[in-house]
């Protein structure tokens, strides 16, 4: 289970993250980056977004997000990150893979997004 300190919860959040146009993706997921705070104590925060259009079936919706959620707390647990404000959101061919195919496209696109801000990164 991801730590209560690590969730983004407010909407206010959500939109600040949005905003800024950092965005990396694959087949199965999008992350967006928010500002990143090198010199900060604070551990990075993450929200998960399942939509609709994935799966009408909340069941369905929940597991993704709770692979996403388990896949990111094992990310943060062999590699350490900045405080920044993240967000994964889940494509339509999400609801297919299993747990490995997640955890694989989770540490992609974080390596990803490390290297494509990576000046502003470390």
């Amino acid at each position: 289970m991801l730590n209560k300190r690590n969730r983004l919860k407010t909407n206010s959040s959500f939109k600040a993250t949005y905003c800024q146009n950092r965005v990396v993706s694959d087949e199965f997921f999008v992350l967006f980056a928010g500002k990143n705070k090198p010199d900060c104590n604070y551990e990075p925060k993450i929200g998960f977004v399942v939509s609709k259009k994935t799966d009408k079936r909340a069941v369905v919706r929940n597991k993704i997000k709770r692979r996403m959620r388990e896949s990111f707390r094992i990310y943060l647990k062999e590699k350490e990150i900045p405080y920044m404000s993240l967000i994964l959101t889940a494509k339509e061919n999400a609801k297919n893979i299993n747990f490995e195919i997640t955890l694989k496209s989770v540490y992609r696109l974080m390596d990803k997004m490390a290297n494509k801000f990576i000046q502003e990164y470390y």
